[in-house]
């Protein structure tokens, strides 16, 4: 009895299956119908939309009948219009190598993995990948929930005229990695300046007197603990399965919520989603309440900010910008009202981009 119950849900799976077969390639014809469109229009640039693909994502999720979370939906979906993409034109992105760096984790998660990456050793040369075209995409760190903001990010917009096309939101779990088999073993731990702070409290706590030595990424952390005897790393488990590491210790976050904030940089302007938000490059002229009268357009007109930002401005010794994150689009009315009125107050403004707030 219970054998036939089996084979008859077992058949019906698997007639399920046939039919998502037939829906996904017909959804793949179609996309090459939109690229043959988009090419006859003129427009053979870049393909990729974020504005669209946030739309199928949110839509997806508001509808979401159940079992499955949105998160797991949201991968699917992803990875569905990743592909399809793919057969209209691939795409380059560059991320914070080398390999099994949490950035190229990000890169996977906003673009899917139907596309080609390419890891750089430095974020600078990321936004320069990106602006000479070797790249359509850069992903790069920008703040972590703990740690704060990754200031070479910060530093890179000030000699560039990309802009932020997406964000993606990571929560980061670290790992201890090694060819050994107990913690015992290890003498000196290789990782990211910002990764050794965010496990400090672990580390304090458990290898008090092995070395830490600080990396330009996880993964050359996990490259070098990979060849030097009697070494970890701390890393995600990509890098652990990159460089044969084993793991020693799970999660050793000190911060259980851990989150790093990326952000998609590029050279297209996104249209609004309903759910966006806006950042900012600003400086203003030294005379008393400056930053008031800076902040002051936001207020009336009932922008809510999300991140303000000081970074020396490389201009004249102790002058400085703001990086200024807003909820909105510059294209809807009182956003750009209020930005009307902060360039008319502003030393120097410049915008850095509108996109959607991140998705799952």
């Amino acid at each position: 009895m219970e054998e036939a119950k089996l084979g008859e849900l077992r058949h019906r799976i698997d007639t399920i299956d046939s039919e998502l077969l037939r829906l996904v390639s017909e959804r793949a014809r179609l996309a090459l119908e939109v690229a043959k469109v988009k090419q006859a229009c003129g427009e053979n640039a870049c393909f990729y939309r974020p504005e669209r693909e946030v739309e199928v994502l949110r839509r997806i999720c508001a509808n979401n009948p159940g079992p499955l979370q949105n998160e797991t939906l949201g991968k699917i979906f992803r990875e569905i219009m990743s592909a399809c993409l793919a057969l209209e034109k691939p795409l380059k992105v560059a991320f914070l190598g080398p390999e099994g760096t949490f950035t190229q984790q990000a890169a996977y998660k906003h673009f899917g993995h139907a596309i080609e990456v390419l890891p750089f050793p430095a974020i600078d040369e990321i936004f320069r990948a990106v602006a000479s075209e070797t790249c359509g995409f850069g992903v790069v760190p920008v703040e972590n929930s703990t740690e704060g903001v990754v200031t070479h990010t910060l530093d890179s917009f000030l000699n560039t005229s990309l802009l932020i096309s997406g964000e993606v939101v990571l929560r980061i779990h670290h790992n201890l990695l090694s060819r050994c088999h107990s913690i015992d073993e290890v003498k000196e731990i290789f990782s990211h300046p910002q990764s050794l702070a965010q496990c400090r409290e672990w580390l304090d706590r458990f290898l008090p007197n092995v070395k830490r030595t600080a990396v330009s990424s996880n993964a050359e952390g996990a490259r070098l603990a990979a060849i030097i005897p009697s070494s970890a790393a701390i890393a995600g488990e990509v890098a652990a399965q990159l460089y044969d590491l084993n793991i020693l210790e799970r999660n050793i976050e000190d911060d259980p919520d851990n989150t790093t904030r990326f952000l998609v940089i590029g050279k297209q302007t996104v249209a609004p989603t309903g759910d966006d938000k806006t950042s900012l490059l600003v400086s203003a002229h030294n005379l008393p309440g400056a930053l008031y009268r800076l902040l002051e357009p936001f207020a009336q007109h009932q922008i809510s900010l999300s991140k303000i930002e000081s970074r020396p401005s490389r201009r004249g010794m102790w002058d400085y910008v703001f990086f200024i994150d807003f909820e909105g689009h510059r294209d809807e009315p009182r956003v750009a009202e209020a930005l009307a009125s902060l360039g008319q107050r502003a030393q120097m403004m410049r915008w850095l981009g509108s996109y959607p707030k991140a998705v799952l």
